[in-house]
Order: structure tokens, then C-alpha cells, then sequence
């Protein structure tokens, strides 16, 4: 199927735009294109992950609560434990709950959104 549209952004939503920021681009080894304590984004050239600052931000809960969570981003990785322990260096928690240890592993980014580091088939 051919579509109409391209996919250039996504827009997260989150406390302190830069520390988002700098998380993705380490994380995905793309650059810092704009930072500011309002707006952040890091691009690979053709796609962007945009965070915009909202004041009354509240990390999601996971796996369930009172503040469920709204998307969450997979990550290929070809070392499940590798890129754990490099996610955690960053910054990120990793939840009791793991529900696909074996081929993958949920964290939370520093604002609190899941992602899921998933092993490359």
C-alpha cells in the first residue's frame, strides 16, 4: 500500500526537555539539533524526536495506576543486556514488571516513559 504522508517527527511530552534530549541522542547516536528548557530535538538527518516541556507533566505508571502510559518507542539492539546496562548509565530505571524478558526489556526514560530495548532477530 502506498501511502500519502511521510513520517519526519514525533513530539514527546515532559518535564526538562533537554535531559530528554540528551538521553535519545546517546541512546540512538543521533545529534542534538535544539535545545532549549522549553523544546528539545534530536534528528539522524531525516527523522526527529521532538520534547516539548508541559509544566504539570506526570510520568506514566507502568505497568498500571492512576497515570497510564500513552505510547512507548522499541529499540533494536543486538545485545539485550549490553544496551540495558548503557540505558541505565543514561539514565533509565528498569520496572519490576517485565513481561518479554527474553526478547526484550522494558525501562523507563529519565522523564518516566516506557521503551522497550528489543533483541534483533
Amino acid at each position: 500500500m502506498t501511502g500519502f504522508a511521510s513520517l519526519i517527527m514525533v513530539n514527546i511530552d515532559c518535564a526538562e526537555p533537554p535531559v530528554l534530549a540528551t538521553f535519545y541522542s546517546e541512546v540512538l547516536g543521533w545529534d542534538v539539533t535544539h535545545s532549549q528548557a522549553e523544546y528539545a530535538m534530536v534528528s539522524d538527518g531525516t527523522t526527529s524526536i521532538g520534547f516539548g516541556q508541559l509544566p504539570a507533566y506526570e510520568a506514566p505508571t507502568w505497568p498500571e495506576g492512576p497515570s497510564p502510559k500513552q505510547f512507548h518507542l522499541d529499540f533494536y539492539v543486538d545485545d539485550l543486556a549490553d544496551a540495558e546496562a548503557r540505558a541505565l548509565k543514561l539514565g533509565a530505571t528498569k520496572p519490576e514488571f517485565q513481561p518479554g524478558a527474553e526478547r526484550y526489556t522494558v525501562l523507563q526514560d529519565p522523564a518516566g516513559h516506557p521503551l522497550c530495548l528489543c533483541l534483533r532477530s
